[in-house]
């Protein structure tokens, strides 16, 4: 993520000029001269400090399925990299060009249960979803712990364990959006993507290094990946098991995430070969990297080959009518979900934000 280009003696002070205009900003904030707005329902904000992929689709994905029995919820996201302005709510013929590749994602692992809508106002967005559905009682921001107008009744603030804020800088010279004194506006902390055997040691260590206050809830999470799902279902005959697959066949690896080490990871730990296409967060594939997925993926010799590209990608891909015909019937996803681990401060994620919530509603 960082601009590696330029030397470093270039990128400090344009980093400490853009870590200068970022602290007036949220001084401005505390200090109430820029207003935010609350509202009447609960909140919930769930973002980062820096760009790259810390997970928060799964984790929005997550909270949802934990509460969707208790709160009426809705999702409202600024829907990046769609082609459309505004507020727009999600229907059942949206496209991802229309509302972003996040939210479509969402909308459809939901079926629709959820409402789902985006708009660069989170003001304007709260306000019409309320309009649009009075029912609504709880809304999760996707990635607004930047968008200071609406006050969150409860902040959440995700980092990677492999790329911890206490050890990266301020763009452009690292990646953090804001300086890591951000994290004090947190309520909860969720260290993500940690490795399968973490130990209680580690996670005390990475607590005492990160420096969260007394009032901070603290968990720790990773990613559990699913089975193969086909992208093209009707096109597929059989779906191929990860666990089965041996030295002669062959995965190439397609994705276009913040972070895809996790993902990569996860297909090298099976015993196929991999071959790897990589491409930048939120990627629209154009007709000439289909055509170079296509040629590279005929041009792979194997009795059993496959493409296995992210959720998120996936979203993109099945949406695209010029993906090649030839290479539908091979392209499957792996699904992830997340699971919090029995360690830190808060070992019960869901029940701390129930109380969170339950609190700002008495106030």
């Amino acid at each position: 993520m960082t601009h590696t280009k330029l030397p470093k003696y270039v990128l400090w002070p344009i980093s400490k000029l853009y870590e200068f205009g970022v602290t007036c900003r949220n001084r401005l904030f505390d200090w109430g001269i820029l207003k935010q707005e609350e509202f009447n329902v609960p909140i919930v904000v769930i973002g980062n400090i820096a760009v790259g992929g810390t997970g928060k689709t799964p984790h929005t994905e997550y909270i949802i399925k934990e509460l969707q029995s208790r709160y009426n919820i809705a999702i409202l996201s600024r829907g990046y990299k769609r082609k459309t302005k505004g507020f727009v709510i999600a229907t059942k013929d949206s496209t991802p060009n229309q509302i972003g590749d996040e939210p479509y994602q969402m909308y459809s692992k939901f079926n629709g249960s959820i409402p789902v809508a985006v708009c660069e106002n989170r003001r304007v967005g709260i306000a019409k979803l309320l309009d649009i559905n009075k029912d609504i009682n709880l809304i999760l921001l996707d990635d607004a712990f930047q968008h200071r107008y609406v006050k969150p009744s409860v902040a959440i603030l995700l980092t990677e364990y492999s790329r911890p804020l206490f050890e990266d800088e301020m763009l452009p010279l690292g990646n953090l959006r804001e300086p890591i004194v951000a994290l004090n506006r947190a309520d909860m902390v969720v260290v993500t993507k940690c490795p399968e055997n973490i130990k209680p040691m580690e996670t005390r260590i990475f607590n005492n290094k990160l420096k969260a206050f007394p009032y901070q809830h603290l968990s720790f999470s990773k990613f559990n990946y699913g089975q193969l799902v086909p992208l093209f279902p009707h096109e597929v005959s059989s779906i191929p098991y990860l666990d089965w697959l041996n030295n002669d066949d062959v995965i190439l690896a397609v994705c276009g995430i913040g972070n895809p080490q996790p993902f990569i990871k996860k297909v090298r730990s099976y015993s196929a070969r991999v071959k790897i296409s990589t491409y930048p967060d939120h990627y629209e594939f154009n007709d000439s990297d289909l055509e170079f997925i296509r040629k590279r993926f005929l041009s792979i010799e194997a009795k059993n080959k496959y493409i296995i590209t992210t959720e998120k990608d996936a979203v993109r891909l099945i949406n695209n009518p010029n993906l090649p015909k030839e290479i539908k019937p091979h392209i499957f996803y792996l699904p992830v979900e997340v699971e919090f681990l029995n360690t830190g401060s808060d070992s019960n994620f869901i029940n701390t934000l129930i109380e969170l919530i339950n609190k700002h509603q008495k106030i």
